[in-house]
């Protein structure tokens, strides 16, 4: 590990792409799944797969073991070949970042598997079950930046909860270029956005909203400055979800509007009746799609068949209406 005058990171600040050249992300953020077999072992021929497919439809970046992809679930050694299948397979096509977290010196171990993988960075999640004040949280943070020279965005949800002042604080990290946010109180983000932005300058910085379904709250954070999002269904619809950036870029709020409530509205309703669907949801609509995805790791569980066939129904629902040349709200 560097010491404390040796940020690895001092010559390195902002996001690098698989080709080398330093800029900042773009477009739609792929977040794929982790397949497992029947064994409950890592599939890596459908993850390769998943990936390919899901570079091939053209997203922004991919972000491989986050929340999606069952961080929770894994040890370093399978998350390891994990974002080492995922920088294989994109190829340089587009930045790859990987999920890390948990206890500190866990987080340091996630940390350095992801760079002798290749990742171009990584997206710092909450730690595990202590609940912590913003001080703590930023001395987290700090000190998983100081042991990785990877790009780094800081995630906000559950117990990882910043205020203005520390949000700039960790912002002002050299390998810091990104904040997240998983919370969705957008009084408290405006004021993020602006101390970050005062405190650090021209430094490349992004944010980011990480909501679940982020594209139900896109417009709003959209309208104070965060225009990207993480995006689940990418994983199985990706003709959805470029559709519908594609509608919020251009401001076509009755594209957008028809969206929310034919397809993402009813996804929420189905996500919301059981804690995890967030996952197990997409994982099945993905498996539908022709990847085999595999079953959740517990403490997850899969959707019940009556749910099953309500997702049929609202990805078919969406499917349709992106089909449509014109869209009437």
């Amino acid at each position: 590990m560097n010491s404390a005058n040796e940020h690895p990171a001092t010559q390195e600040s902002s996001v690098r792409t698989g080709a080398g050249r330093t800029g900042q992300l773009r477009g739609v953020l792929f977040f794929p799944v982790t397949p497992f077999d029947a064994s409950g072992e890592v599939n890596t021929t459908a993850l390769a797969g998943h990936i390919e497919r899901g570079v091939a439809a053209g997203p922004g970046a991919v972000f491989v073991a986050c929340g999606t992809g069952e961080f929770h679930a894994l040890e370093p050694g399978e998350f390891e070949t994990i974002v080492r299948i995922a920088v294989e397979a994109t190829a340089g096509r587009v930045p790859v970042f990987a999920g890390c977290g948990g206890s500190l010196m866990l987080a340091r171990r996630f940390a350095a598997a992801a760079a002798r993988a290749g990742a171009n960075g990584l997206l710092l999640l909450p730690p595990y079950l202590v609940t912590c004040p913003p001080e703590g949280i930023a001395r987290y943070v700090e000190q998983v930046a100081m042991a990785t020279s990877l790009p780094i965005i800081v995630y906000q949800r559950n117990n990882a909860v910043f205020t203005p002042g520390t949000a700039a604080r960790v912002a002002r990290l050299p390998n810091v270029v990104g904040f997240k946010d998983g919370l969705g109180n957008l009084d408290t983000m405006q004021r993020i956005v602006l101390a970050v932005r005062a405190a650090i300058g021209d430094k490349p910085f992004q944010f980011f909203n990480g909501m679940p379904t982020a594209e139900m709250s896109q417009p709003a954070y959209r309208a104070i400055g965060v225009t990207l999002y993480s995006s689940a269904v990418f994983c199985f619809a990706p003709e959805i979800a470029l559709a519908y950036y594609r509608a919020v870029e251009e401001d076509d709020r009755r594209r957008v509007e028809a969206l929310l409530e034919r397809f993402y509205a009813p996804l929420v309703e189905l996500r919301n009746k059981v804690p995890g669907y967030a996952v197990s949801l997409v994982k099945t609509a993905t498996e539908l799609g022709g990847i085999a995805a595999g079953p959740v790791r517990a403490p997850l569980v899969m959707p019940t068949a009556e749910h099953v066939e309500e997702l049929k129904r609202i990805i078919a629902a969406g499917r349709a209406l992106v089909a449509q040349p014109q869209v009437t709200a």
